[in-house]
């Protein structure tokens, strides 16, 4: 029943004093869907538990009588659906009540120097379980899950013998009915403690950073401890990409937002523009966002190549100067683009620039001029079968003369032409992509069901319910 809160817990540490740029919210609708599919899994897993020897005594009035139950397995179980809801101010509760096991294995009995041995079968009925995990963080701020009280309690338990002389020790079973209860309601406990160990050891020895690309790391820590209350777990995380060249911050901060829950989904996931915003710094100031074109990567159809030529009739000057070379464009982000998010509408200012090259028959280049080109892109985005899709366009192009070695010369036409092709060529590939979609990444083969995606005042909301594939629930 933990296997979702792994999903929203993995990878965390602490940021404090930092806003959030993600938030996540597990509603109680999630919750009883990662108790369902837990149910599932331990049906599924019960039987390949590995149970201990029992061992003792029991006094039958003439002497006691050593036993040892061993190569127990489990060969029945009805695990019935838990009871699981959100503890205010501490965790997760989860209650299990009418849990029945029937097991079989061998046993060994000595009394003084008499020994006998054979088989059993044991059948444990009506077992609640009731446990409560604290969710927390601890001093290296690492998620904390320990487990804050359990309590179990085993109604009934059937014991019949078979082989050996079972026939005589039968009769005095009843004897220590309660000596077997006792040892099952002992052991039922540490279990489930250990199992909250294994995954608190699990998440303190996670990374807080995930390498996205070659270029790019993601931080993900906490800001704050999470937050439980009565019918939802929230996150807040740092959601802050780095340059893997630097770990720089950008020269701008995470704005507080409030990310409204969403009762008739299982997950609510927010993302602020913060989060964009640092991923474009950090390809910026890692002197990616720039790039060379020449007239190789012209389409061979295209009947303007990029030669002082084909820019006679924008920049008259330019092929008397230097007649019949080739050019070549150095483009680039002159600073950072930055995104935000308005209602219903994505924005991108580009402050672009463009210099300009001829490239002399011993293939040394020449500055010729550099342009500022400042673009304003808008767009909107939703998810649809599982990818996210888009419209573009752009909403504002200017060209303006920042230097020129061939003398001024007048823009307006150059813009105009290079507007067109940012339009038929540029937008028109991106959105071509874009309504084909991208992938969206899943993890632990997890699954988006009816993702609602919706973009507001400084973040972008998404509400979904989630399914994992009953196949795939090794993977938990």
């Amino acid at each position: 029943m933990l296997s979702l809160l792994i999903l929203l817990l993995n990878l965390t540490n602490h940021a404090l004093g930092q806003n959030p740029a993600i938030k996540a919210i597990l509603t109680n609708k999630g919750l009883q869907y990662g108790s369902h599919i837990g149910a599932d899994w331990m049906q599924e897993k019960i039987g390949s538990v590995i149970i201990p020897d029992v061992r003792g005594g029991v006094d039958i009035g003439i002497g006691t009588v050593h036993y040892v139950l061993d190569g127990i397995s489990v060969s029945g179980c009805d695990f019935p659906e838990p009871s699981v809801e959100f503890y205010e101010g501490v965790g997760l509760k989860a209650v299990i009540s009418g849990l029945s096991i029937s097991m079989s294995g061998n046993w060994h009995t000595r009394f003084g120097i008499i020994t006998d041995g054979g088989s059993f079968d044991l059948a444990v009925f009506n077992v609640d379980v009731t446990s409560v995990v604290q969710i927390g963080s601890d001093w290296s701020g690492h998620i904390s899950i320990s487990s804050e009280n359990c309590d179990a309690r085993v109604g009934e338990a059937s014991i019949n013998f078979h082989g050996g002389a079972s026939l005589i020790f039968q009769p005095f079973v009843s004897l220590f009915h309660n000596r077997i209860k006792a040892i099952i309601e002992e052991r039922i406990c540490p279990v489930v403690e250990e199992r909250v160990t294994d995954l608190e050891q699990h998440l303190a020895e996670m990374q807080v950073s995930f390498k996205v690309n070659s270029a790019l790391v993601l931080d993900v820590p906490l800001t704050n401890s999470p937050l439980v209350d009565s019918i939802s777990l929230g996150l807040d995380l740092k959601g802050e990409f780095y340059s893997v060249q630097s770990h720089t911050d950008p020269p701008f901060k995470a704005e507080p937002f409030n990310l409204p829950e969403d009762k008739g989904h299982m997950l609510s996931l927010g993302l602020s523009e913060f989060t964009v915003n640092s991923a474009s710094y950090a390809y910026f100031s890692a002197g990616l966002l720039q790039a060379q074109i020449n007239d190789s990567m012209i389409p061979k159809t295209s009947p303007f190549r990029l030669n002082t030529t084909s820019f006679g009739p924008l920049i008259p000057q330019l092929p008397k100067l230097f007649p019949n070379m080739l050019m070549e464009l150095q483009v680039y982000a002159r600073d950072v683009p930055m995104f935000s998010f308005q209602a219903d509408k994505v924005t991108l200012e580009f402050p672009g620039a463009v210099k300009a090259f001829a490239i002399q028959p011993n293939a040394s280049r020449t500055p010729l001029f550099k342009l500022n080109v400042d673009s304003i892109f808008s767009g909107m985005i939703r998810i649809s079968e599982e990818k996210l899709k888009g419209l573009i366009e752009l909403s504002n192009f200017t060209l303006t003369l920042a230097s020129s070695e061939v003398g001024t010369f007048q823009t307006a036409a150059l813009e105009k032409f290079m507007k067109l092709g940012m339009k038929i060529s540029v937008l028109a590939k991106l959105n071509a992509k874009l309504e084909e979609g991208i992938v969206l990444p899943t993890k632990h083969h997890i699954h988006l069901v009816n993702p609602a995606l919706k973009i507001q005042q400084g973040f972008v909301s998404i509400a979904s319910d989630l399914d994992v594939k009953s196949g795939e629930r090794e993977h938990f």
